[in-house]
């Protein structure tokens, strides 16, 4: 993070820790029915009526998860609540409301975590959700974000990872690994300039993956398009290790097999292009990359009919007797056991 010598720095101990609440919240509106009562008692209030409540929850941790020598403040704030999203989604939900919390050290002014605040602010806004809470401490090692996310379904309309059926499709959503080789991509750069502060990055023919990277979109309108087809998938997970994880967690909750064609992976050309470049395999990328938050499902073949002509979906498998095993099926026709190779926690 490459700071601004005449910027101004409002130390945080001038406002303390309710100040500091009041000062970062006070922009945030209510816009669902289900928030009673946000910000400013000693827990929020929802009312869901009759919908079921979903609730995930993310930390994200500096020097873990991101690295603010090239991640803006304010995309920051954006992905953070983006990630978390994903998770109500591949539930089948709809996002209502979300928690921030933050443990920050004294060498971020106010003026830095407005920008991280503004993010979120952005995010809740597109996303049509309320910020109804969290709570703000110090921190000895940099800064960490937690953010909860609640979300409501109907009743029997959720979907878990466990509904998978033998001869259910394998379906994705959008494109994979954009968001690891947009990392590639600023790690590549924050060495070069380490090497020579002068020399500005081009990132103009990788501006598709730096933002998937930076700027992750959240797949809320893939629930509003499954229902308008009158599709509901028998599982769903979203893809944030990686592909070939989430497929394992999906077989081995639903007691699947799966077969995972190579030849029918979604990339994006820029992609394809930038993995050259590295000299990296591009399905290895996108079976082990991670971080694309697109929404990975299966479905009855009788709904294939249903999403075959559309755009934002692949088919790129089906799912088998457990005994069959998971494999990948590569452009040569041989058959590779499938392993987690993404994101891994501890490692």
């Amino acid at each position: 993070m490459i700071e601004d010598k005449n910027q101004q720095r409002t130390q945080l101990s001038d406002l303390g820790e309710f100040g500091l609440i009041d000062h970062l919240t006070k922009n945030f509106k209510i816009k669902q029915s289900s928030t009673v009562k946000g910000i400013g008692d000693d827990a929020a209030v929802l009312d869901f009526k009759k919908n079921k409540i979903v609730v995930s929850t993310d930390l994200l941790v500096e020097g873990v998860h991101f690295d603010l020598s090239y991640m803006p403040l304010k995309h920051l704030g954006y992905k953070s609540v983006i990630v978390n999203l994903s998770d109500v989604y591949a539930m089948n939900a709809t996002a209502t409301q979300v928690t921030v919390s933050i443990a920050v050290s004294n060498r971020f002014p106010l003026e830095a975590l407005e920008e991280l605040y503004a993010g979120i602010e952005t995010a809740a806004k597109i996303y049509n959700v309320d910020v109804v809470g969290g709570d703000t401490t110090s921190s000895t090692s940099g800064l960490l974000i937690s953010v909860t996310a609640i979300g409501e379904v109907n009743n029997d309309t959720e979907v878990y990872r466990n509904g998978a059926k033998p001869n259910d499709l394998l379906v994705v959503t959008g494109d994979l690994g954009g968001a690891y080789m947009g990392l590639q991509v600023l790690e590549r750069e924050k060495e070069v300039f380490k090497v020579n502060p002068n020399n500005q990055p081009d990132l103009e023919p990788y501006t598709y993956i730096v933002e998937r990277q930076l700027k992750p979109e959240a797949r809320q309108d893939i629930i509003k398009l499954l229902k308008d087809l009158d599709v509901k998938p028998t599982s769903m997970i979203d893809v944030s290790d990686g592909l070939s994880s989430e497929i394992l967690h999906l077989c081995t909750q639903s007691g699947t097999g799966c077969d995972l064609y190579e030849n029918k992976i979604p990339l994006d050309p820029q992609v394809i292009s930038t993995c050259e470049e590295f000299n990296i395999d591009s399905t290895t990328i996108a079976l082990n990359g991670g971080e694309d938050y697109e929404l990975l499902f299966t479905i009855s073949q009788k709904d294939f009919p249903k999403i075959k002509a559309n755009p934002n979906f692949s088919v790129i498998g089906y799912m088998r007797e457990e005994s069959a095993g998971i494999h990948l099926v590569t452009r040569a026709e041989t058959k590779i056991p499938l392993k987690a190779q993404g994101w891994k926690n501890f490692s």
